[in-house]
């Protein structure tokens, strides 16, 4: 499974920009991917995962901005299609048979 979070956050003031500075680097140091400006996604490894990153990332949320998330299987998201630009380097397409989950 994979969680995606989704985010548009304000950055006005110098707190705002902080806040979200904090949170893009919680999200980086949690294991999470940029996929494009404001989508992040990390791999899970059940409900159990899904359950506890939630938890983490409803602790870690600024005070301000707007936040998604959404859980889609594997199946799925390797269904997402790039309509424009080039896949990046951590979309190389790796089988489920090579991927290690710890």
């Amino acid at each position: 499974m994979r969680l995606l979070v989704f985010f548009d956050l304000p950055m006005v003031t110098k707190a705002e920009k902080r806040a979200y500075v904090q949170f893009r680097r919680f999200l980086l140091n949690d294991g999470y991917d940029m996929i494009q400006w404001s989508v992040y996604g990390r791999i899970l490894n059940g409900n159990d995962a899904e359950k506890k990153h939630l938890a983490r990332l409803a602790d870690s949320l600024p005070p301000a901005g707007s936040i998604r998330c959404m859980t889609v299987t594997e199946k799925q998201y390797a269904g997402m299609r790039l309509l424009v630009g080039l896949p990046l380097f951590q979309e190389k397409k790796v089988p489920a048979s090579q991927m290690l989950l710890f």
